[in-house]
């Protein structure tokens, strides 16, 4: 067994050497593919995480009736623990509620503290939902409660930005399907030409008995070898790469709604997601090209 396949493997890499132009070109092919394939799944996999921390953020401010006593605002507080698809409830005063708006508009929110005499904002509560789709069902329940004086949750905004996340993760998915399908239909091509040049060696061993597995073995190792060797120079450009916009990044963006994954361990999985798409498409590409050539 181990012959046998020590047989094999030095068969792949001879074959790799002989048609040393025809392996450039399908590593090429392998390497193109991945190079797009890998970007666009760190571009995907980072808007996801920026459109989760912000579908995170979204909640219902509730302001509570001016008239409600504490007994009222306890009656309302239960009511909406109380419903289903609530996740938590948070109280926050109206000083509580001047303070974070004096804090939003930095310096210009000075001019603010002259309120902290007479107050003009309601008592607040704020609802967060277990799954952010939600919110806008919620929101409609909570405005036909009692004391409840009005219940924002930026409409418009919400629905679109909900809109925008599902449409660009289904483009996303889309591409990155289309471009597997892509490398797989050039790598068999690529591959059926070099497999071409050599359909009388396999039709000579077709003919002394060998069997169609000891056949495709080689191939089968050579486009292994194919696919992880394009996905290489890949792996390296995305590592580097992302690795350099995070440096350069990070500091710009901090504190904000924009977080990219950290480097690790997020390079390690794209270049293992990358490394098995090659070596499937190599493995593939050489299977299914090398299929026509033994039906002898």
């Amino acid at each position: 067994m181990n012959k046998t396949l020590g047989r094999h493997l030095r068969e792949a890499v001879k074959s790799l050497g002989r048609n040393a132009w025809m392996s450039v070109a399908s590593i090429s092919a392998v390497t193109v593919t991945l190079l797009l394939v890998g970007t666009f799944l760190v571009i995907m996999m980072n808007l996801n995480n920026i459109a989760s921390n912000i579908e995170e953020d979204v909640e219902i401010t509730v302001l509570i009736d001016r008239t409600a006593d504490q007994n009222a605002q306890n009656q309302l507080e239960s009511k909406l623990k109380n419903l289903e698809k609530v996740e938590n409830v948070q109280f926050s005063s109206k000083d509580q509620e001047l303070e974070k708006l004096i804090k939003s508009f930095g310096e210009k929110g000075e001019s603010f503290k002259l309120f902290e005499q007479d107050n003009p904002l309601n008592d607040v509560f704020i609802v967060k939902t277990k799954v952010p789709e939600d919110t806008p069902v919620v929101a409609e329940e909570i405005k036909k409660m009692r004391y409840v004086e009005n219940v924002q949750y930026g409409e418009e905004t919400v629905k679109k930005l909900f809109e925008v996340v599902n449409v660009s993760r289904n483009i996303g998915i889309v591409l990155i399907i289309g471009l597997v399908f892509t490398a797989m239909f050039l790598i068999s091509n690529t591959i059926k030409i070099t497999i071409f040049a050599r359909r009388r060696e396999i039709e000579i061993m077709k003919l002394v008995g060998a069997t169609n597995w000891f056949i495709r073995w080689p191939f089968f190792l050579e486009g292994l070898f194919l696919g992880a060797l394009g996905a290489v120079i890949p792996i390296t450009v995305l590592v580097v790469s992302y690795n350099s916009l995070v440096n350069i990044a990070v500091p710009y963006i901090q504190g904000s709604f924009v977080e990219l994954l950290p480097f690790s361990p997020f390079v390690f999985q794209i270049s293992a997601i990358l490394l098995l798409i090659g070596v499937l498409i190599g493995i593939w590409g050489s299977l299914m090209s090398v299929r026509k050539f033994l039906k002898v």
